[in-house]
């Protein structure tokens, strides 16, 4: 498949492909696919160095990662850390990271290169494998890194767009429930003789209290019409 045909499925949009995890998929999938002497990818993304998704070819190469993540150590960490490209071209002769060198080895693969993508504080790597030495010397050049840029910018757009559509829920819940705290905010300033941020804030001292949505309690209030509530109010308003 040529390589515009690669970053076309990269970049479509679908509910499922918009998730960080299927991004990670179809990149290292394509990533394997358009290099050459590659045996087999994974793919982890990084927000801030705390929440981390990831993505293999193989369920061996799960392995891989788990070591690294888990001892701190190998290619992925050098490469979050360094924000630069980090390979082994000979594992059998590679005297850093001796947990990441066994397991690779147990697993028949003999070279690897990590090259990491940054923006906007999220950080994706793309790990290539090979299992021959000194055959992905081109990876950090090739195909491999425009799939990994788009990886990463889809990632962040995807992130970005899910950020939106919360902010307009919670919106649009909020423009929908105003009328109902207006109103409550009438009756309580009926009952204390106050002013309406006193009012506001009473009730929210009430949903703060109660464990309840502002909201529920403001619908509580009008449907009482404020009767029964003027000495939770008062002393709620001191």
């Amino acid at each position: 498949m040529p390589e515009t045909e690669h970053l076309g499925l990269l970049g479509r949009e679908s509910p499922e492909s918009a998730h960080p995890g299927r991004r990670l998929s179809e990149l290292v999938e394509q990533a394997a696919r358009c290099t050459n002497d590659c045996c087999g990818a994974s793919s982890l993304v990084s927000d801030r160095g705390t929440e981390r998704s990831a993505a293999v070819t193989h369920p061996d190469l799960a392995g891989l990662v788990s070591a690294q993540l888990r001892s701190g150590d190998g290619p992925i960490p050098a490469a979050l850390e360094r924000g630069e490209p980090v390979d082994s071209a000979d594992l059998l002769r590679e005297e850093r990271w001796p947990e990441y060198r066994a397991v690779a080895l147990h697993a028949g693969v003999r070279s690897s290169v990590t090259l990491p993508f940054r923006r906007s504080g999220l950080t994706v790597t793309l790990s290539l494998y090979s299992f021959r030495p000194h055959t992905l010397d081109g990876a950090p050049h090739g195909p491999a890194r425009a799939l990994g840029d788009l990886a990463a910018t889809c990632i962040v757009r995807d992130r970005s767009y899910r950020a939106a559509l919360t902010e307009l829920d919670q919106l649009g819940v909020a423009l929908r429930t105003r009328p109902v705290v207006d109103q409550a905010c009438g009756m309580v300033m009926h009952v204390l003789g106050c002013d309406a941020d006193t009012a506001f804030t009473v009730l929210r001292r009430i949903s703060q209290g109660t464990n309840r949505k502002l909201s529920d309690v403001a619908s509580a209030v009008v449907k009482k019409r404020g009767r029964g509530l003027e000495r939770e109010l008062v002393s709620l308003s001191d």
